[in-house]
């Protein structure tokens, strides 16, 4: 039976994943800061309490030398502009993910960012240049590039799930959703947004963690893969859909908050590689 590890297994993105491997015939291992503490665990799963930054060589064999590891851990997000993300979490990343490979981890699946490909607009492949422009997305970018160096010298399977947009139970309260959700709740009558012109491309959580699950067990080493729709749609038509959708009476003021500085006006993946990885499944 294959032994999946998990990090960063406590998060939004995590819980689900644990949940699509659930249907899965592999054995689990959920690493976590939070470890068996963690009020939302799954049966069947063998919860570690590690904190990656101040892991020891020994990491993988105290996740009990897993098959594959799918690796979520990243601390200090949603503030994407902090200098933390390269001057503290990037070499904490790179010290562990190597100590795991060096241990003896055989395949590998890290979770990326769209905004790695910075201010760039229109559909985005997997060939296109990365140039990230804050400096969560530089250093996710920097730790990929760290890795495929490694590769020349460490035989291992790297796979690279480079996220989109998401939404969904779990998701931080200041999310999209979950602001208008508790907005609702709070009987508010209005709620503030931006514009909602701005083009995005957005996939339910339950359907990024299938799509991690399975690239993840495919336990090659398929490099950079867009995990989104291909379907580009703007904040606001997302936004009426959930007011319809739920039957919300609350009315959207446009325009009160300023577009974002860190992301272009319209951008979204293309799907080709998935749907060519799925298609060989």
């Amino acid at each position: 039976m294959i032994k999946v590890a998990v990090t960063g297994a406590a998060g939004f993105v995590g819980r689900h994943v644990l949940g699509a491997l659930a249907s899965q015939d592999v054995e689990v291992v959920a690493v976590d800061i939070r470890g068996p503490e963690d009020p939302a665990q799954v049966s069947g799963v063998r919860y570690i309490k590690m904190d990656i930054a101040g892991a020891d060589t020994e990491a993988f064999k105290t996740m009990g030398t897993p098959d594959v590891l799918i690796h979520l851990a990243w601390k200090g997000l949603p503030n994407y502009k902090s200098l933390h993300h390269f001057e503290t979490e990037l070499p904490a990343q790179y010290r562990f993910l190597r100590s795991m490979i060096e241990g003896g981890l055989k395949s590998l699946l890290v979770t990326g960012t769209c905004y790695e490909y910075g201010m760039q607009s229109g559909q985005l492949s997997e060939d296109t240049e990365t140039r990230p422009s804050n400096p969560y997305a530089f250093a996710k970018d920097a730790l990929r590039k760290q890795l495929e160096y490694l590769q020349s010298t460490r035989a291992f399977n790297l796979t690279w799930a480079r996220l989109f947009f998401m939404y969904g139970a779990g998701q931080s309260p200041n999310s999209l959703l979950p602001q208008l959700k508790n907005a609702v709740e709070q009987g508010e009558k209005v709620f503030n947004m931006s514009g909602g012109e701005q083009l995005r491309d957005y996939l339910p959580i339950e359907e990024v963690a299938r799509r991690i699950v399975f690239l993840a067990l495919k336990q090659q080493g398929l490099g950079v893969v867009n995990v989104c729709s291909g379907q580009p749609v703007s904040v606001r038509k997302l936004v009426e859909g959930w007011v319809t959708q739920n039957s919300w009476n609350i009315n959207l003021n446009y325009g009160h908050y300023p577009y974002p500085d860190y992301e272009p006006m319209a951008f979204w993946g293309d799907t080709a590689k998935y749907r060519a990885v799925e298609v060989n499944k």
